[in-house]
């Protein structure tokens, strides 16, 4: 291929750099100021209660490439995970370019564009596995590896200006159950061939050793169920369809009817089988049908591992699921790990669940889960069979990101990059290097609205959640006096606050000048006042609005 004139390799990340989540990564090829753009994955983080309360989904600010859609060639597709592909319906309509992806990807994107009434508009284009791609001055090559969910892919990405190898999410396992295992063969031709830079996982680079295989999980959780006497709830992250298949495995072997239990799960075993995944797959049991059964006939099979609020084993816990009762003498396996920020609900589910008289089983406790991502020894290998020049630590947060740079660097890397969402790199020519700063963020999805992170309604309600919301009405004549005794309204503020606020008010009624005070400055004052009598019996500042009805 021959090189353009002035043209630049870039890299630019928009999520999934600093944090776990909202993966979405951009390359950029030509000169300064006429890129052709790739996109790899375009994915999703949950919000929380605590620091985003009422927020669905969060997702990036794409707006730097939005604006410039017209050399945006595609978004090319890793796999499945929400934290890959759940951004989609929400920022294509920003994008508008091509969509690709394998199989099993293509029909859970398929589901969520149907969803959201965008079928009839964009098209995901199905790449076979081991398939190859042009797209403008980029040659993609799929290639198979292994992780926690069908199909999963790393892209080589062929310029001008050298190879780059974007690992997405991967690990090591030589009996993976479902797929394929990493493709070392074509990892180390290319390796041979020359690699540019390595984009790579970080999100175990803390961990010693390597992730384990999941054949041995299902050996595990097959001889761990034959224990159990009651009722079974196995909760897992519905996506790892060789986990499922596993606790179908243990159900089987244990003499008990498979029950699934969250939408999740049945739109992912609906997905797994129209692309050939799960032939042997069990029957399965209506929760109806299941209540009519012994105890020690029954595994539920549930989603909510990581504690969501909403989730089926959510609900179990709280007693508030219409047709899934557990207690005494059942039990509860977690067949995954704790994802960092989950910690709170996870364990208060747990909590919720040990209080119903239920047996509570982990990961701490027994060998019920392995992970999808790379370990040390894992991400040495992959450096051994590529050999990259450059090393650059996505998929984390800081702390991994910069041990996965240290690891890179000790294996005698020439240089190792922890980039930030925002940054632009340039990879070649010359040595890698930040060149620019871009604009970026996160945009929140509030019921089925897109608002930006910094919109100040945000702060507010989490200022509500924190420290609740008192509202003042004033009712004026038209010449400024008050007409009638103030209202006021308390949401969310103990009642032993109530009286020192009202005297408060009391005391700016009797102030106030009609002829001094226009509007602005009564509410201002009121405000002040009433906000500054809570803060001092009781420590917080809750959210203060004051309202005037002229009459």
């Amino acid at each position: 291929m021959a090189v353009l004139r002035e043209a630049e390799l870039v890299f630019l990340p928009l999520g999934g750099s600093g944090e776990i989540g909202m993966n979405f990564n951009a390359y950029g090829y030509g000169p300064p100021d006429d890129r052709d753009w790739i996109i790899v994955d375009c994915g999703v983080m949950f919000g929380r209660e605590g620091t985003t309360p009422g927020i669905d989904l969060i997702m990036p600010d794409i707006r730097y490439l939005a604006e410039q859609r017209e050399n945006v060639r595609a978004i090319v597709l890793t796999h499945a995970h929400e934290d890959h592909i759940g951004a989609i319906a929400h920022l294509w309509p920003q994008l508008r370019c091509p969509l690709y992806a394998t199989p099993f990807t293509a029909h859970l994107i398929e589901d969520k564009l149907k969803e959201a009434g965008l079928e009839e508009i964009v098209r995901v284009q199905i790449v076979p596995l081991g398939g190859h791609l042009t797209l403008g001055p980029y040659e993609i090559d799929f290639v198979s590896i292994t992780h926690s969910i069908p199909e999963p892919n790393a892209l080589s990405i062929k310029t001008p200006l050298g190879t780059i190898v974007h690992t997405g999410d991967w690990k090591l396992d030589p009996d993976p159950l479902i797929g394929e295992v990493t493709d070392e063969t074509a990892l180390k031709k290319l390796g041979d061939e020359g690699v540019l830079a390595l984009v790579c996982d970080s999100t175990n680079a803390l961990v010693p050793g390597q992730s384990g295989s999941e054949a041995k999980v299902r050996e595990s959780l097959s001889t761990l169920i034959a224990t159990l006497k009651g009722r079974v709830a196995v909760t897992a992250f519905a996506s790892n369809v060789a986990r499922l298949e596993s606790v179908a495995n243990a159900a089987r072997e244990n003499n008990r009817e498979l029950v699934l239990v969250g939408r999740s799960m049945h739109r992912i075993v609906n997905a797994a089988r129209a692309t050939g995944y799960l032939k042997g797959f069990p029957r399965v049991l209506s929760e109806d049908d299941a209540e009519d059964l012994p105890p020690s006939r029954v595994l539920y099979l549930c989603t909510g591992s990581q504690g969501e609020m909403r989730s089926a084993l959510a609900r179990i816990a709280a007693g508030e699921h219409r047709s899934v009762n557990l207690g005494p003498g059942d039990a509860v396996v977690f067949s995954s790990r704790i994802i960092p920020g989950n910690e709170l609900s996870i364990f208060e589910m747990q909590n919720q669940l040990a209080a119903l008289g239920v047996e509570v089983l982990t990961e701490q406790d027994h060998f019920v889960h392995v992970s999808g991502h790379p370990c040390r020894e894992e991400l040495a290998q992959m450096y051994r069979w590529t050999r990259p020049q450059i090393a650059v630590a996505v998929h984390g947060e800081r702390r991994q990101q910069e041990e996965h740079a240290r690891l890179a660097k000790s294996l005698q890397v020439p240089q190792a990059l922890v980039p930030e969402n925002g940054q632009l790199f340039r990879l070649a020519p010359g040595r890698a290097q930040l060149i620019d700063e871009t604009p970026s963020g996160r945009i929140h999805l509030d019921g089925t609205v897109l608002v930006a992170e910094g919109e100040g309604y945000s702060k507010a309600r989490r200022t509500m959640s924190y420290a609740g919301l008192i509202v003042v009405t004033l009712v004026l004549d038209q010449k400024g006096r008050i007409a009638t005794d103030p209202m006021i309204l308390f949401e969310g503020i103990p009642e032993a606050i109530h009286d020192r606020a009202r005297e408060a008010l009391e005391g700016v009624v009797k102030r106030h000048n009609p002829k001094r005070d226009d509007e602005e400055a009564l509410k201002e004052t009121t405000r002040r006042a009433v906000r500054r009598a809570a803060s001092d019996a009781w420590g917080k500042k809750p959210v203060t609005r004051v309202e005037v009805v002229w009459v």
